[in-house]
């Protein structure tokens, strides 16, 4: 029997999918995947044993200008920018490359070949009883889409739960973390921003058909501005984490609330069997 991969995402940063992501793994002893590639901090509540670090590279091009005729060929070829023919030489942009070779297998001179160009890594270990993979984007380059995809690969067959926690946003690297999810979890703050942030990620898991339900973080009085929205688009609210000083304290030790205190580890194990129900349907 395959595991279900459940996202957790938001429309904005800040909202707590970390907080969600790393205590839900932690209560269904699933596996934790870490796709926030440019700020992943679920290590730090986790603390993971890391087991293997993998280079991730993209196929970039190199030019022999010996047999370059500077013919252009390439930098037509090229939608996305990434080669300029100057006048002696042609100018490589390797930043907004996106290495689909189409330099590579038009220029008819056989001048240009492709090199690996490292752009982030990914780890693999184990929290306890629960497995752990984040990947990390080097600072300085444009998209973390090839990490994702190739953590993506390494859970694509397990028979494990697990639990991933998205980019914030509705950014490319976004959609590639849901993608293919069994569920989807978005989390808010009832706060006209998080209302407004909330609507794009609602909008982004329609567009892709994927079913999901809200998490209100920071839960307190004014809930209502996102129950009634919910309310009124038929949206299940599966959870509500009340607003305290107490779990910021913890949040801000790297402790998870699960580990601390009573009423919110009841909050979560509820939200686990909630979630299941709904997923088996």
């Amino acid at each position: 029997m395959r595991g279900y991969k459940i996202a957790v995402l938001s429309g904005k940063g800040g909202t707590g999918k970390t907080t969600v992501s790393s205590n839900l793994a932690k209560i269904q002893k699933s596996i934790y995947v870490d796709c926030d590639i440019e700020e992943p901090n679920g290590y730090l509540f986790l603390k993971p044993e890391i087991e293997k670090v993998k280079d991730v590279n993209v196929m970039i091009p190199d030019i022999d200008y010996d047999k370059c005729t500077l013919c252009g060929e390439c930098t037509r070829a090229c939608r996305f920018g990434a080669l300029t023919k100057l006048i002696k030489k042609i100018l490589i942009f390797d930043h907004l490359c996106h290495s689909c070779g189409a330099c590579y297998e038009i220029c008819p001179y056989n001048a240009i070949k492709e090199i690996p160009k490292k752009i982030g890594t990914i780890r693999v270990g184990h929290s306890d009883d629960i497995d752990f993979i984040d990947g990390k984007l080097n600072i300085g380059e444009a998209s973390g889409v090839p990490i994702i995809k190739e953590i993506k690969d390494l859970i694509k067959d397990t028979d494990k739960n697990v639990i991933i926690d998205s980019p914030p946003g509705t950014s490319c690297s976004v959609i590639h973390s849901i993608e293919g999810s069994d569920y989807c979890l978005l989390v808010t703050e009832p706060t006209p921003y998080g209302l407004h942030d909330l609507k794009l990620a609602v909008e982004l898991v329609k567009e892709m058909n994927l079913p999901f339900a809200v998490i209100i973080n920071k839960s307190g009085e004014e809930d209502s501005i996102i129950e009634n929205y919910c309310k009124e688009e038929s949206i299940n609210v599966l959870a509500k984490i009340p607003f305290k000083k107490e779990y910021a304290e913890l949040y801000s030790k790297g402790n998870l609330l699960i580990e601390e205190d009573d009423e919110i580890r009841h909050i979560f194990e509820n939200l686990s069997q909630r979630l299941m129900e709904l997923i088996e349907r």
